[in-house]
C-alpha cells in the first residue's frame, strides 16, 4: 500500500528556514521520481520541486534559489530544505510521486506558516 508521511512544518518569520521530511512506502523508492507539492487556502495544489531517481531536480520558478530537494534512498525519505521563506510560501506541503502523483494516496501534509 502506497503511503506518504510528511513532517517538519511549523511557523516561522519571513526570512527563516524549515526542513521538511517525507517517508514513502509501498513502491520501490529509489527508482521513482519524488515531488513536493503545496496547497494554499483557496488555491490548487501545485508542484514545488521534483527529484528524479538519478538525482536531477526541477523547481517552480517561485522557489528557485531558496528551496532544495534531496533524497535518501536508504531511508525511503525525501527532504525539502526551505530557506529565505516568504509569507507567500504559507501552505500545506505534501509529497507524492514526482511525475504522476498517486491521487488516491495523498498524506495529511505538513503546515508551513510564514509571518511577515
Amino acid at each position: 500500500q502506497v503511503q506518504f508521511v510528511e513532517s517538519g512544518g511549523g511557523s516561522v518569520q519571513a526570512g527563516g528556514s524549515l526542513r521538511l521530511s517525507c517517508v514513502s512506502s509501498g513502491r520501490p523508492f529509489s527508482i521513482v521520481a519524488m515531488g513536493w507539492y503545496r496547497q494554499a487556502p483557496g488555491k490548487q495544489r501545485d508542484l514545488v520541486a521534483r527529484i528524479f531517481s538519478g538525482g536531477s531536480t526541477n523547481y517552480a520558478d517561485s522557489v528557485k534559489g531558496r528551496f532544495t530537494i534531496s533524497r535518501d534512498n536508504a531511508k525511503n525519505t525525501v527532504y525539502l530544505q526551505m530557506n529565505s521563506l516568504k509569507p507567500e510560501d504559507t501552505a500545506v506541503y505534501y509529497c507524492n510521486y514526482g511525475i504522476t502523483p498517486a491521487d488516491d494516496c495523498w498524506g495529511q501534509g505538513t503546515q508551513v506558516s510564514v509571518s511577515s
